[in-house]
C-alpha cells in the first residue's frame, strides 16, 4: 500500500522527506503504543511509550484521531536535526521525544481517543502503530431521583435513578452498605436504574448511588425512603353479617370484631423515624453550625420492641448504637449527611431519618492572616488562609491588583507552584493557599491578593495590606554608644 499523503512526514521547509508513491506502508505489528501512566486524570502529563521501533527511523509522525488525515497531524518530527513542526492538530501541550514517544502536558478530556505513530526509514518505508488513550474525568457528586419517596407496602412501584453527567460505573447502597442481592436483581443493565415492584416495608431506608472510573470516585447524598402498610388496630370492625375464623368473634350487638394475635399486635415499626435537635425535629434539613462548638442529634422512632440505632456519616457507618449523637469541636471535616437507622429487631423492619451539617458562614469564609501578625524586617512571614475551599483546584498570588505582570505564583491542579513575573524567589506557595515570604523588607510593605477557583468554577478573591515594621538593631551614636533602633 502507497502513501500519498507526502505533507504529512514534513518536519520543516528545508527538510522535507517526500513518502510519494515509491514508499510501501505497512502496519508494524511489534510497534506498540502504551500510555504511562496508564490511568489519567484532566491536568495529568502523559507520554505515548513507542515499542518495536527499528532504530532506522528518519522521521516521525503524529496523529491523534484514528486515520492518517491531515486534520488529525499532531506534529512531525526529524530525527537527524530534532526538527518538529506542528500540525492542525497540535493544541500546544505536544512533544515528540527523539525515541518517538509523545510528550503531552496538562491532559484535557478531549485528549481521549486513538493515536497513530507513522514512522519513515531510511528504505522510504514507512509503518503505523496504533494506541488508545482515556483521560477520565473528576466525577462530580451524583444525585439520586426517586418517582416518589412515600409508597404504600405491596402496592406501589418503586424506580431510583442515579443521576451523573459523567459516564462511569454505578453501584448502589442501603443504608451505608452494599445493595442487597434481592434489590440488585431489579438494576438496569447500565446499573443507574433500580426498580422494585411491590415494594415492601423492609426496603424503607437510606438510599445512595455512587459513580466511579479509575481515577476519580463520588457517591451522592442518602434518599430517604419511607414505606407505609395498612395498619391493622384492634378492635377492627367488620359490618358483614356472616363471618368465620378463629380470629373472629360477635359482639353482643352482632357484629364481628377481627381479633388481632397479641404477638402481632405487640411487634410494629419502626414508624415516624425523625431527628431531633433542641426538641425541634430537625429531619430534612440543614443545621448551621458555629466553629469549634457542639452539638447533639437525637433518633426517635415509633417502635415495639425498642429500636436498634445505627448511625452514618456521608453514607459510612459510624460506630455508635445509642440513640444519640454528639459531635464535639465542630470543624470542616464534619461537614456533610448524617443519618439515622432505627431498625426493629423483632420485626427487623427499619427506618432512617437524614440531616445535613454544615458550618455556619461565618465560620468557613475565607480570610488572610499574617503569622506573626506584626512582622518586621528580616523575618519571615506567613501568610495563611484560613477556610479555603476543600474543593479547590487552582490559586494564584499577587503583589497588588490581580494582573498578570503582579503575579506572584500559582498553584496547579498538580500540587505544584510555578513562579509569576513579580516572584522574587522569596516567595514559597503551600497546598493550603498559604504563601510564605522570606526575609522581609520595607518594600515589602503594601497590597497582597489571593485568587481561588474551585472545581466547581466559583472564583473568590481576598487582599490583605500587609504591614511591616522597621527590624531592631544596633546603630553608632556620635558618643560611641551603641543605640537600639
Amino acid at each position: 500500500m502507497s502513501s500519498t499523503d507526502d505533507h504529512s512526514l514534513c518536519g520543516c521547509s528545508q527538510c522535507c522527506v517526500s513518502t510519494s508513491h515509491a514508499a510501501v506502508l505497512s502496519v508494524g505489528a511489534e510497534i506498540s503504543i502504551t500510555p504511562e501512566p496508564a490511568q489519567l486524570a484532566p491536568g495529568d502529563n502523559v507520554t505515548l511509550l513507542v515499542r518495536g521501533l527499528s532504530g532506522e527511523e528518519l522521521a516521525y509522525t503524529w496523529y491523534a484521531g484514528p486515520t492518517l488525515s491531515l486534520s488529525y497531524l499532531v506534529a512531525s518530527y526529524i530525527v537527524s536535526t530534532g526538527d518538529e513542526t506542528p500540525g492542525p492538530a497540535h493544541t500546544g501541550r505536544e512533544a515528540v521525544r527523539p525515541d518517538g514517544s509523545l510528550d503531552i502536558q496538562g491532559l484535557l478530556p478531549g485528549h481521549s481517543g486513538t493515536y497513530i505513530l507513522q514512522t519513515l526509514n531510511r528504505q522510504l518505508q514507512t509503518e503505523v502503530g496504533y494506541g488508545h488513550m482515556q483521560v477520565y474525568e473528576t466525577l462530580a457528586q451524583p444525585t439520586v431521583l426517586a418517582n416518589a419517596t412515600e409508597l404504600v407496602e405491596r402496592r406501589d412501584t418503586l424506580r431510583l435513578l442515579c443521576s451523573s453527567p459523567s459516564p462511569a460505573e454505578v453501584r448502589w447502597f442501603f443504608n451505608g452498605d452494599a445493595l442487597p442481592v434481592a434489590v440488585r436483581l431489579g438494576l438496569s443493565p447500565d446499573g443507574r436504574t433500580l426498580t422494585r415492584h411491590s415494594v415492601r416495608r423492609e426496603e424503607a431506608g437510606a438510599y445512595q448511588c455512587e459513580v466511579r472510573n479509575p481515577v476519580s470516585v463520588s457517591r451522592s447524598e442518602p434518599l430517604n425512603l419511607t414505606v407505609y402498610s395498612i395498619d391493622l388496630k384492634p378492635p377492627l370492625k367488620c359490618a358483614g353479617p356472616t363471618h368465620s375464623s378463629q380470629n373472629t368473634e360477635i359482639s353482643p350487638g352482632g357484629e364481628i370484631i377481627l381479633k388481632i394475635p397479641e404477638q402481632i399486635r405487640d411487634q410494629v415499626g419502626p414508624e415516624r423515624v425523625a431527628i431531633v435537635q433542641d426538641s425541634t425535629t430537625r429531619t430534612g434539613c440543614t443545621i448551621k453550625v458555629d466553629f469549634n462548638t457542639s452539638l447533639t442529634l437525637w433518633c426517635t422512632s415509633r417502635s415495639c420492641p425498642e429500636p436498634e440505632y445505627v448511625w452514618a456519616f456521608n453514607g459510612r457507618a459510624l460506630e455508635n448504637g445509642r440513640d444519640h449523637l454528639n459531635i464535639s469541636g465542630m470543624a470542616a471535616a464534619q461537614e456533610g449527611t448524617y443519618t439515622c437507622i432505627a431498625k426493629n429487631p423483632k420485626t427487623l423492619l427499619s427506618g432512617s431519618a437524614s440531616v445535613v451539617v454544615k458550618l455556619s458562614a461565618a465560620a468557613i469564609s475565607m480570610m488572610i492572616v499574617p503569622v506573626p501578625t506584626k512582622p518586621e524586617e528580616g523575618q519571615d512571614v506567613t501568610l495563611t488562609v484560613q477556610g479555603y475551599p476543600k474543593d479547590l483546584l487552582v490559586y494564584a498570588w499577587y503583589r497588588g491588583p490581580a494582573s498578570e505582570p503582579n503575579r506572584l505564583l500559582s498553584q496547579l491542579p498538580s500540587g505544584n507552584w510555578i513562579a509569576g513575573p513579580a516572584h522574587t524567589g522569596r516567595e514559597v506557595g503551600f497546598a493550603n493557599c498559604s504563601l510564605l515570604v522570606q526575609k522581609l523588607n520595607l518594600t515589602d510593605a503594601g497590597r497582597y491578593m489571593l485568587k481561588t477557583v474551585t472545581v466547581q468554577g466559583k472564583t473568590d478573591t481576598l487582599e490583605l495590606e500587609l504591614q511591616v515594621a522597621h527590624g531592631t538593631a544596633f546603630l553608632p551614636s556620635d558618643t560611641g554608644v551603641y543605640l537600639y533602633k
